[in-house]
């Protein structure tokens, strides 16, 4: 199974703002997150990989890639929601850490971010 790309504290901010339970929060990231992993070599020969960290790849993807993602899970519209901010959220805080938050906020403004986690292939 990949890793898990989220903070926890990212996931409650996110939580509180979307009004997406806490509890089930972290189940929908893990649900995407299987998906995710499984288009891995997908994402990265189609898209720009804008990070490669210790606990994930952070890809850019198009405006509405997300709805596609939302479909093929079943979410709803809040659960989808909540799951590309939870992305996005985190892509921004490593951006903060790695003094690149101005490359990514202006890189938000016209694509959307998909974090993988990093696989543990060990296990």
């Amino acid at each position: 199974m990949a890793g898990e790309p989220i903070e926890g504290q990212v996931l409650l901010l996110t939580a509180a703002k979307a009004s997406v339970p806490g509890t089930r929060l972290p189940d929908l990231v893990d649900l995407t997150q299987e998906l995710l992993a499984a288009e891995r070599e997908r994402y990265r020969r189609e898209y720009e990989r804008v990070h490669d960290g210790e606990t994930f790849e952070a890809f850019l993807v198009d405006p509405g890639h997300w709805e596609a993602i939302g479909d093929e899970l079943g979410f709803e519209d809040r659960e989808l929601s909540a799951v590309r901010r939870a992305h996005e959220e985190q892509l921004l805080r490593v951006g903060r850490r790695l003094d690149r938050e101005p490359e990514f906020e202006t890189a938000l403004e016209i694509r959307e971010p998909i974090l993988v986690g990093t696989d543990d292939e060990s296990e």
